[in-house]
């Protein structure tokens, strides 16, 4: 008994010189080994050398940027057997000394969607590693022999049974796809036995395919994050007590925030906090979302709150060290991609332009701005630096700054800072109609509110203005979830026009919703607008098959009063409206003919006895995106088509793209015209692939004519206007 006691003491006082020596360790630990910034490990696509492993950082787990200026940090062809390589994920080992991450091999231009292997990776310092390829038909022929998809393995340490637990999708014959899991062997170089399924979908689920695992542990529970591959993808979350087996699904229903298919779950835990993030992947709409939860079941989007230099596919996120951070900058920073931000919050911040490649920095201010003392208030992540700081002189043209790079030197960049006037709205519009109230004597744009996936906002902003160079929100003036019985969705393109009726001003709202078209009402220019109720069309103009039923215009003839409406993407129609301006005979439509070029966004205005029909070539997400031109001499009348009739169109050289969907505005009185316009944002809407197509901005120039009346080719600015007096 005493030799008991005496055993049970001697391990008590063990345990309190370990805890003695555990907290001098912490106390003691060296700020860059705490876990202060992340690692973002993803691929970006499907085309040649887009499925390669890549590196981001962020110190914020909000903000990300690209290293090697988003090239490859490994070369795919060294590595797999394929030629290729996506779906990274990463982890830190157990005693936090190395990192194992796991790919699947797979080259999408040659194999389509089938593959055979995954490469299993290992490093002792986030920059050097070794690989090798696990074939599963080849190692394993008799329990898998026939199996053609092995996707996306990710990996967990088992604290049972001390190994590294690998877990990935398989799909033999006409099975689905499921779930599997093997432990890798002590050198993680192969798998110690044939894998097993880890989870098996209930028989009353609505899915039975399941891919791109992802399993958390929290709270004494394995969360298995899954997409559910069949059914309606996206993603699923079943739970269990155990890590290798009894996996229970939650719910049938999705616990991402997207009606679209999403893929590749990643879920990593906010430093210092009781946060986590699930980011996953839109792959049939290009983008990438961000949700945050504290307890792994009820998400909310955070997508305004990230920010990323770069476009992801299916990746993981983990913590890193300060000092694991500086030699990833040591090695992938780059001057021609310099981490370096300006937070003036007398700055245009979405159209600010950092151009490592040419060692030039551009600084659009608003409007206003002492250009002769403006610090740009540069910050510069953790292994950059920029100087001089504070304010400097910018009226008289560039100024000299140098950016450094902890190890790698230093860099002159030439920094310029004016008062752009374009974009003249800050934030992301696009399709802008422009009016000028006669009520009121101002200016008012109405665009459709950009910036949301794959063109899905849902409500309508007036902005008004005295000089078409300073321009007020007015405000949400139509909110379709709200305002709009029939339909919630795609509000898109919308026009105006002003009537005076019963000696009344009345303000007529025709808009593009869910490919079909309304028209609301009100007795001011910035609302309160009162929707009719139902669609004013939901059909195609006989003998149109194709298109969509959007894209208003309203155009009211200078010649006879009369007021017509036009629509249409793929097709141009036209009809006269009734006096009420909310209806029309339907018969009267009349299919209009422009040339092959035309596309969508019909605006027509009058002049000098010419009735003036532009329109949009190409798609909106095309840098190629343009305008075009025919005249008439009658509002439905047969179309001339002049030998360049180009508005407007990109310009490579200021690298000004996707310039289209316009409205035109005369000065009243005056035959002074303007063009008003969307554009590509600048400078990141080209990077942004087709995600630039619903990243726009509005711009305003100058519209003038010859003397035989065809109208010069605008050619789009960042000056803009000067503005009226």
């Amino acid at each position: 008994m005493k030799r008991s006691i005496l055993m049970l003491t001697n391990r008590f006082f063990s345990l309190l010189a370990f805890l003695f020596l555990l907290a001098s360790c912490t106390e003691n630990t060296s700020s860059d080994d705490k876990y202060t910034a992340y690692l973002f490990t993803y691929f970006t696509g499907n085309g040649p050398g887009e499925e390669a492993i890549r590196f981001a950082v962020s110190e914020d787990g909000y903000n990300f940027k690209a290293l090697n200026d988003n090239k490859a940090i490994i070369d795919s062809k060294k590595i797999s057997t394929s030629g290729g390589v996506r779906d990274p994920h990463i982890l830190r080992t157990a005693d936090g000394k190395s990192f194992y991450m796991v790919v699947t091999d797979l080259y999408v231009p040659e194999m389509g969607w089938s593959n055979y292997a995954m490469v299993l990776m290992k490093s002792d310092d986030l920059i050097n590693w070794t690989s090798s390829v696990v074939n599963i038909p080849e190692t394993y022929k008799d329990e898998f022999g026939d199996v053609y998809r092995v996707w996306a393995p990710q990996t967990i340490y088992d604290e049972n049974t001390g190994k590294y637990m690998i877990y990935f999708s398989m799909k033999q014959g006409e099975d689905p796809d499921k779930i599997y899991y093997a432990y890798a062997n002590k050198d993680f170089t192969a798998l110690e036995s044939a894998p097993k399924q880890l989870y098996y979908p209930p028989v009353e689920s609505n899915n039975k395919a399941c891919i791109d695992g992802d399993i958390i542990y929290k709270d004494g529970k394995y969360h298995l994050f899954h997409k559910a591959e069949d059914g309606q993808p996206g993603i699923k979350l079943a739970i269990s007590d155990s890590l290798t087996s009894g996996y229970k699904l939650v719910s049938n229903d999705r616990v991402d925030k997207e009606t679209d298919p999403v893929e590749g779950s990643g879920i990593f835990k906010l430093n210092n906090s009781d946060e986590w993030i699930l980011m996953y992947d839109l792959y049939t709409k290009g983008g990438y979302q961000f949700t945050k939860s504290k307890d792994l079941k009820n998400f909310t989007v955070i997508d305004e709150d990230v920010k990323m230099n770069f476009h992801p596919r299916h990746g993981t996120v983990m913590p890193i060290t300060q000092t694991e951070l500086k030699r990833l900058l040591a090695k992938w920073a780059t001057f021609d991609d310099p981490i370096i931000t300006a937070n003036s919050p007398k700055l245009k911040k979405i159209n600010v332009s950092i151009n490592g490649a040419k060692k030039k920095i551009h600084l659009p201010v608003k409007i206003g701005t002492d250009l002769t003392k403006f610090d740009p208030e540069f910050s510069a992540f953790t292994g950059f630096s920029i100087t001089p700081a504070g304010a400097q002189d910018f009226s008289n043209g560039p100024v000299e700054y140098t950016i450094s790079i902890d190890e790698k030197g230093s860099e002159k960049f030439e920094v310029t800072a004016s008062e752009d006037h374009n974009p003249v709205l800050e934030g992301y519009y696009a399709d802008p109609d422009i009016l000028y109230a006669e009520k009121t004597g101002k200016y008012y744009l109405y665009p459709t509110t950009d910036g949301f996936m794959n063109w899905s906002g849902y409500y309508f902003k007036t902005f008004s203005s005295d000089d078409l160079i300073n321009w007020k929100d007015e405000g949400t003036i139509l909110d379709l979830k709200k305002d709009v019985s029939w339909i919630s969705r795609n509000a898109w393109a919308p026009c105006i026009i002003e009537k005076k009726i019963d000696g009344e001003y009345k303000y007529f709202y025709y808009f593009s919703a869910g490919q079909r078209i309304g028209v609301a009402v009100a007795d001011n220019p910035t609302g309160p607008f009162v929707d009719k109720g139902e669609p004013l069309i939901d059909y195609k103009p006989e003998g149109v098959t194709g298109g969509q039923e959007i894209d208003p215009d309203v155009f009211e003839d200078p010649k006879t009063g009369k007021v017509y409406l036009y629509w249409g993407n793929g097709y141009m129609a036209g009809v006269e409206l009734n006096d009420d301006m909310m209806s029309f005979d339907k018969s009267k439509i009349k299919v209009l003919k422009p040339d092959a070029t035309y596309r969508e966004g019909t605006y027509v205005i009058y002049r000098n006895g010419i009735y003036y029909f532009i329109w949009s070539e190409d798609d909106t997400r095309s840098p190629k995106y343009k305008l075009r031109y025919a005249t008439s001499d009658s509002p439905l009348g047969e179309f001339t088509i002049p030998e360049n009739n180009i508005i407007i169109q990109k310009d490579d050289e200021k690298e000004i793209f996707a310039t289209g969907h316009n409205s035109v505005l005369q000065i009243p009185g005056t035959d002074e015209w303007y063009l008003v316009y969307h554009r590509f944002n600048y400078p990141k809407g080209i990077e942004m692939g087709d995600a630039g197509g619903f990243h726009r901005e509005v711009c305003i120039d100058k519209m003038e004519f010859n003397e035989d009346g065809s109208i010069k080719e605008v050619k789009p600015t960042f000056k803009g206007i000067e503005g009226l007096k």
